[in-house]
């Protein structure tokens, strides 16, 4: 405070009294946000008691990370607290977002031991946005069913939604994962892999296809086909024959063995376990199982 009986405070006083720096004082003063009330006669910033209590919502705005605008906004009463604490809180989020997909991605570099190559590409795959995302798995299930209209319309929208968002907080394997499936989907060889099989189911439904059928057929295969792998049975050996007649009867076997070889690929099998790692969900698609059939009827086809 001078002492001329006005009740000034000199910037040294208002640092005293609110334990910031000159410094710090002076440059939100020059900024415009804490304005000078008046000038001493040698021409010095003076502030007055309406300044302290200015300079203490200034300092709480800004330890709270808000913008030197937004503050003169708020002090200006062009804008409520309320209104820029609320702008703030989803500004905030998505930078936490950013720095989870920031800690994931190192997490994954550091312990694949990563290229620098392999890390631009894992950092720009992560970093799409939720829109660009949904992007590249809707042109993918787009080319899977455009024109086949016998495929069921909950089977096309279940797809469509599939893992097209990383988690808030992605653990380093579903960065993985979101990478491996978004390099997956774009491969023009899985996407005409997953056309095929999407044709040969369509062509079931065409065909009546009894309701249930597909469903019969994998529970059955799987406690067939579990049992033999349980016993050790070898694919090529004559005891597989028994287990593939149960399964599919007087059926076509080249038949049989062409469809399998769509649905039930290395490559399916693997976009439905990356799936299921990004919702959280492990699938047990008893792949194992099929791989025996497949392996059965092959050996027998070769013959």
């Amino acid at each position: 405070m001078i002492d001329d009986g006005t009740g000034f405070l000199t910037i040294g006083a208002l640092a005293g009294a609110t334990g910031l720096t000159v410094r710090t004082i002076r440059y939100w003063s020059d900024e415009g946000a804490l304005p000078v009330v008046a000038r001493s006669a040698g021409g010095y910033r003076l502030y007055d008691g309406g300044s302290v209590a200015r300079l203490e919502l200034i300092r709480t705005l800004r330890e709270l990370g808000l913008g030197l605008d937004d503050v003169r906004r708020v002090l200006a009463g062009e804008r409520t607290v309320a209104e820029v604490a609320a702008a703030h809180v989803t500004a905030l989020d998505a930078q936490i977002q950013s720095l989870r997909v920031t800690r994931a991605v190192l997490s994954t570099v550091a312990r694949r031991g990563s290229t620098a190559e392999e890390m631009t590409l894992m950092n720009k795959l992560a970093r799409l946005s939720a829109a660009e995302r949904r992007r590249i798995m809707e042109e993918f299930v787009e080319e899977m069913f455009h024109g086949l209209d016998s495929v069921d319309s909950d089977i096309h929208e279940r797809m469509r939604q599939t893992a097209v968002n990383l988690p808030d907080d992605p653990t380093p394997e579903q960065v993985d994962a979101w990478v491996e499936l978004a390099e997956m989907v774009q491969d023009p060889g899985f996407r005409a892999q997953m056309r095929r099989a999407a044709e040969f189911n369509a062509a079931d439904r065409r065909h009546d296809t009894p309701p249930g059928a597909s469903m019969w057929f994998a529970k059955r295969l799987v406690e067939l086909a579990g049992r033999a792998r349980e016993q050790g049975v070898d694919p090529a050996a004559p005891e597989a024959e028994k287990v593939l007649r149960d399964l599919i009867g007087t059926a076509d076997r080249a038949t049989v063995l062409d469809r399998m070889r769509l649905v039930h690929h290395p490559r399916l099998a693997r976009y439905r376990e990356l799936v299921g790692v990004l919702k959280g969900t492990p699938v047990s698609g008893h792949e194992e199982d099929f791989a025996w059939v497949v392996a059965a009827l092959e050996a027998r086809a070769a013959r």
